[in-house]
């Protein structure tokens, strides 16, 4: 990108990798700094290696801008450049590779060509891929991890000139999850709400961004442990009403009771939120509202519950005892004990 601020622009792009988001968005800062939006029109050229050869891309790369400065030629790709295992969908297609590698080697002053591989590696056996990596062509584009997208969330709301608490950041990756697109719309729309200078706080969070069934799961094991009756009962409605399976429930709320159980054990061999998001695999902001859950139990209580919502799983999918019926007497014995 700094190389596009001087305005120098390589003449082959390889993206490849799993996120996607950012893949579309360099693709769509390429194509404002390189075309004027007057131009991209005529300028801005697509092609899919499933429908289309290789040599007929290279060929529209290769042939001088009508009525436009510059060219960008963008190609979808999953079979040119990836290995064998991924190209399944362009396999009917015979690529002739010989051009491209001619053309990577004396390119068109005019064109600028943008491979977007579907795959998470390519194959590096190909000799194209070989010389791509020899020129610098090729960027990879990996999933972030927990702690850079918790940046990138806040740093998107800075750019809009609104302030993103930590807090609120790490609540809304546990509502969204990893998908950048989502991720963005809900930013962009707890911006819009907070308005320009605003702070985004957990409350704006809880308020606009909706919860998520293991949420609402954790709300409810936490209200039948405070012997709040009437709000589980009400929570438990409220998931059938939501169109949720009670067999898909207790197997939640197994999930949930089993990382309480973890958690507890973490704690005693005095490990940190983090290490235990780590050891168990899930975000810590999910280790944290584990641990003020588990606080109400004991260790032996969270693996008797355990063993109880196995026996109802069995009972309920053998068509011993009433789904519905069979789950609120387990959230009722919850409460009993």
């Amino acid at each position: 990108m700094k190389e596009w601020k001087s305005g120098t622009f390589r003449p082959v792009y390889v993206l490849y990798g799993q996120d996607r988001y950012r893949m579309r968005q360099f693709v769509a800062g390429l194509t404002e700094k390189l075309l004027p939006e007057e131009e991209r029109e005529l300028g801005l050229v697509k092609f899919d290696m499933s429908e289309t050869p290789v040599e007929e891309a290279v060929a529209e790369a290769d042939t001088l801008p009508f009525f436009a400065s510059r060219k960008l030629v963008i190609i979808r790709d999953q079979s040119v450049l990836t290995a064998a295992a991924s190209a399944k969908e362009g396999g009917k297609i015979d690529h002739q590779t010989a051009s491209l590698i001619e053309y990577i080697n004396n390119p068109c002053d005019t064109s600028v060509i943008v491979f977007q591989v579907m795959a998470e590696k390519m194959d590096e056996r190909r000799k194209v891929v070989k010389l791509l990596k020899e020129k610098g062509a090729c960027i990879a584009f990996a999933e972030l991890n927990e702690h850079e997208l918790l940046q990138w969330t806040m740093k998107r709301a800075e750019e809009q000139k609104r302030t993103m608490r930590r807090e609120a950041a790490e609540l809304l990756l546990a509502r969204t999850g990893k998908n950048m697109q989502q991720l963005a719309q809900e930013v962009d729309k707890l911006c819009l709400h907070a308005g320009e200078g605003g702070a985004i706080d957990e409350l704006t969070v809880e308020k606009l961004i909706a919860t998520t069934v293991e949420e609402d799961v954790f709300a409810l094991i936490d209200a039948m442990a405070s012997l709040q009756v009437d709000r589980a009962l009400k929570l438990y409605a409220d998931l059938l009403l939501r169109r949720e399976e009670p067999i898909k429930i207790a197997a939640l709320i197994a999930s949930q009771l089993r990382i309480m159980l973890q958690v507890k054990e973490l704690e005693q061999q005095s490990y940190s939120p983090q290490q235990m998001a780590g050891q168990i695999g899930i975000h810590p902001f999910r280790v944290k509202l584990a641990s003020e859950k588990a606080r109400k139990f004991k260790v032996a209580t969270l693996g008797k519950h355990l063993n109880a919502i196995a026996d109802l799983d069995y009972r309920m999918k053998t068509g011993q005892v009433d789904k519905t019926l069979g789950l609120e007497l387990f959230l009722l014995s919850l409460a009993a004990s």
